[in-house]
C-alpha cells in the first residue's frame, strides 16, 4: 500500500481538495477527521466534527480511543486499498495517524500551499471563520443521519474535460460541527407543525391535519401526523403522497434527518 498525506492549517480547504487530489494521483482511500473513506462510501470511523469540544475532535482525528483505532484498522485491512491519503494539519499529525493505524511510512506529503492559491485558501478560511462550515469529502446521503440538524448542504463540483469527453461530478458535503462557536440550535414542535401545514395546498380538500407530534433524537426526527381524509379519495394514495411531501419539505427546511413520517387516518370527512 502506498500512503500519501495532505497537510495544511485548519480551515485552508484540505477536505475540499482531497477528492481532486485522489483523482489526480489515483488514490483509493482517504483518512479524514476520524473517518476511513473509499470513493463515496464511509467504510469506518467516527467523524471528529460530531464531537462536543475541539479537544474531543482532535482526539477523534488522531484515533486516540482504542476501539476507534481498532475498528478502522480492521476495515482498512478488510478493504485492502492500494493507496490511501491521510489528511492532517501538520507533518507530525499525519505521521502519528499512520503509526496509530499501523500503515506504511508516508511516501509523499503534499502541502495545501502547493495545490491551491492564496486566494482559494483565504476564501476557505473565511467560510470556516465566519460561517463555521466544514467539508466532508463524501456525498450528503452518506452523512445525513450522523449530521442530522447540522446544516448539511451538498457541493457538486463539475470538472470539464477535453472536447468530446464527458465531465466528472465530484460531490462533497458541508456541515457545521457540534463544537462550532456559532452554538447549537433546536427546531420547536410548532415550527414542524407549521411546515406540515404549508405542505397542504390552499385548494386541497382531500386531507385535513388535526394533530402533529414530533420526537427528536440524535439521528433525526420522527413525525406522527393525525389526519382526516375526504370520503371518496384514495386513502392509501392520499396518505402516501402527503407522507412523502412532508418528509421532503421538513428535511429541506430544517436540515434534520427524517427518521420516519407516520400518517394516522383518524376519520373521513
Amino acid at each position: 500500500m502506498k500512503v500519501y498525506a495532505l497537510v495544511g492549517k485548519s480551515g485552508t480547504g484540505k477536505s475540499y481538495q482531497a477528492v481532486n487530489l485522489c483523482k489526480e494521483k489515483n488514490i483509493e482511500g482517504i483518512i479524514d477527521d476520524g473517518l476511513f473513506i473509499i470513493g463515496n462510501d464511509i467504510r469506518a470511523g467516527v467523524s471528529a466534527k460530531r464531537q462536543a469540544t475541539k479537544i474531543g475532535a482532535i482526539k477523534t482525528a488522531l484515533f486516540a480511543d482504542e476501539w476507534h483505532k481498532i475498528s478502522v484498522k480492521e476495515k482498512i485491512r478488510e478493504s485492502a486499498p492500494d493507496s490511501i491519503l491521510i489528511i492532517g494539519t501538520s507533518d507530525q499529525m499525519v505521521m502519528r495517524i499512520a503509526a496509530r493505524l499501523d500503515l506504511p511510512d508516508i511516501g509523499d506529503i503534499v502541502h495545501i500551499e502547493s495545490i491551491t492559491t492564496e486566494h482559494e485558501r483565504a476564501a476557505a478560511i473565511k467560510q470556516r471563520r465566519d460561517l463555521g462550515k466544514h467539508v466532508i469529502p463524501v456525498p450528503t446521503f452518506q452523512i445525513k443521519r450522523e449530521f442530522s440538524g447540522y446544516f448539511r448542504e451538498p457541493l457538486r463540483i463539475f470538472k470539464r474535460k477535453g472536447r468530446g469527453e464527458k465531465g466528472e461530478v465530484a460531490e462533497k458535503s458541508v456541515v457545521r460541527p457540534t463544537y462550532s462557536y456559532l452554538g447549537g440550535y433546536i427546531v420547536s414542535d410548532r415550527v414542524i407543525s407549521d411546515i406540515v401545514d404549508c405542505v397542504l395546498s390552499p385548494g386541497d380538500g382531500d386531507l385535513k391535519v388535526t394533530k402533529v407530534l414530533t420526537e427528536n433524537s440524535k439521528s433525526g426526527i420522527k413525525i406522527t401526523i393525525q389526519v382526516l381524509i375526504r370520503y371518496g379519495a384514495g386513502v392509501i394514495e392520499t396518505a402516501k403522497a402527503f407522507q412523502e411531501q412532508v418528509a421532503s419539505r421538513v428535511g429541506y427546511m430544517t436540515a434534520f434527518n427524517i427518521d420516519r413520517v407516520d400518517i394516522e387516518v383518524r376519520d373521513m370527512i
